[in-house]
């Protein structure tokens, strides 16, 4: 069995389930690389990421670069004498770094590449009107998420998941995944197979504000995939009476509601509120108009007329 020495990178909760699972497992993690802290909230207190808090927890070494390839940074790493690195929810790494550990380093990516390669494979597969998504760990080489898969683990996509719902299974499916991969290396007995770039490939680019608003003409179903694909985070928005309005949940309807053009809404003023798509209309039932919290539609309407 191979001794592994171990550095970690990650930053968000996402990453966290897998650096618990391999301390937990006994292994040998002998530093963590995550963001540096930043300020948050209104008081600007500098706030420590979910990894870091986890590699304190467990009084692992916790480096925190602001330039990833700055020697002092660089000599730091090779102190470690790392030889297996593993990357959860971080940045992009340069090749300095990924290259550095004798056995290499791993990726977890949350969709079954080659598919949904990019910054937000749950969003769009769910937007997409996926039925299913998985896990994936692979070795890192030079263009982003395309290095020979070590693993994969699939996952359904259910019919009413929002983001959050699949991030939080992904999460831990993930943690499982990473432990499986570790075991296979650390045994010396692990697949290193190339990824298929014959597939039609769907991308998962970054997700912007500008790229969440609703678009009304489209069917009903294509509209709920966006709602789902984006709540709670950032959220799917559209206009109502001039203010922006996030729209978290949202049920199908099959009819336009008195021959109403896409876009407009339809409402009693105290229990529903739709929304009219291309082909049907949404109901509407959480949602956060501009400068209020979230909240059901019944409560809303009770304090907004529209």
């Amino acid at each position: 069995m191979q001794d592994l020495r171990i550095i970690y990178m990650g930053t968000p909760e996402f990453a966290v389930p897998s650096l618990e699972i391999l301390v937990e497992n006994g292994f040998n993690v002998v530093a963590v690389i995550t963001a540096p802290d930043k300020p948050k909230g209104r008081g600007q207190q500098l706030a420590t990421s979910p990894v870091k808090d986890c590699a304190v927890k467990h009084n692992i070494p916790v480096l925190q670069p602001t330039n990833l390839k700055s020697p002092e940074f660089i000599e730091e790493l090779k102190s470690y004498k790392a030889n297996l690195q593993i990357v959860v929810a971080f940045r992009m790494l340069p090749e300095v770094v990924w290259d550095m550990p004798e056995i290499g380093t791993f990726n977890l990516h949350a969709s079954l590449l080659p598919q949904y390669r990019g910054a937000a494979p749950i969003n769009w597969a769910i937007i997409n009107g996926e039925k299913e998504t998985g896990v994936s760990t692979f070795f890192l080489q030079h263009e982003i998420d395309t290095g020979k898969i070590i693993f994969q683990e699939k996952e359904t996509i259910h019919e009413d998941d929002t983001v959050g719902d699949l991030y939080s299974r992904l999460m831990a499916k993930g943690a499982g995944l990473v432990l499986k991969t570790v075991q296979a290396i650390a045994n010396e007995d692990y697949p290193q197979v190339d990824q298929d770039e014959n597939q039609v490939l769907k991308a998962a680019p970054k997700i912007f504000r500008e790229t969440c608003q609703i678009n009304w003409d489209q069917p009903t179903t294509t509209v709920y995939d966006f709602i789902r694909g984006l709540s709670p985070y950032p959220a799917a928005w559209t206009t109502l009476n001039d203010k922006n309005l996030k729209i978290y949940k949202a049920s199908k309807g099959d009819k336009n509601p008195g021959g109403k053009a896409p876009g407009d809404y339809a409402t009693d003023g105290k229990t529903y509120l739709h929304f009219v798509t291309a082909d049907g209309h949404l109901n509407v039932t959480e949602l956060q108009i501009e400068g209020k919290r979230r909240m059901g539609v019944e409560e809303f309407l009770r304090g907004n007329k529209i």
